[in-house]
């Protein structure tokens, strides 16, 4: 049975965190819309996961942005996945679900597409909506990731990693992430969409 649409959420943090590298996800996605507008309408207020969250919905992608802190993003993905399946009546089956969020184990614009138990490596967006969203208890779902490259800074430790994720990004990153990472999401989706049919 051919898929009629899909449901993309991408991770981050609400204001004054918007605009750090933690929530690359938020950024790239915007940038997905607007490369394919008309087709994708612009990002308004609407409610999802009994919650306001900026949505653009298409003939193709429902697109979402989770309005929640990155660390506890998990509840909402599930509640806005488990709201669209039902309002659409096809069944958790009939809705693939794809993830796109920050990655700091890749350069600065690098997008890749992960299955969706791979590890999160240590990312707690990914790993609130694990512990949220069990696929083992939707048998053939249709779910995968896709990451947004940010790099990394040369420490490892926590309050390094921490300060680096949540600093605003620069004019440069930001072009980076809209001019690169979006085009190899757009891709991303596309493969998915030929693997899944």
């Amino acid at each position: 049975m051919p898929i009629s649409r899909f449901l993309v959420i991408s991770l981050g943090n609400p204001s004054p965190y918007l605009g750090t590298l933690h929530s690359a996800g938020h950024l790239a996605l915007e940038a997905v819309q607007r490369l394919l507008s008309p087709d994708q309408p612009p990002f308004i207020p609407e409610r999802y996961g009994k919650r306001t969250a900026l949505a653009s919905a298409g003939p193709r992608y429902i697109f979402l942005q989770s309005p929640t802190l990155m660390n506890v993003s998990g509840p909402w993905v599930a509640t806005a996945w488990k709201d669209v399946v039902r309002d659409q009546g096809e069944g958790p089956l009939g809705l693939p679900l794809v993830l796109v969020h920050d990655d700091l184990e890749e350069d600065l614009g690098v997008v890749k597409v992960k299955h969706w138990k791979s590890s999160h490596r240590g990312h707690n967006g990914v790993k609130s909506v694990h512990a949220s969203l069990d696929m083992g208890q939707y048998p053939g779902a249709l779910w995968a990731r896709v990451s947004v490259g940010i790099g990394r800074p040369e420490g490892r430790d926590r309050s390094t990693v921490s300060e680096y994720v949540l600093r605003k990004m620069s004019r440069w990153e930001k072009s980076t992430i809209q001019d690169q990472a979006a085009p190899g999401v757009v891709r991303a989706l596309m493969e998915l969409e030929q693997k899944w049919s």
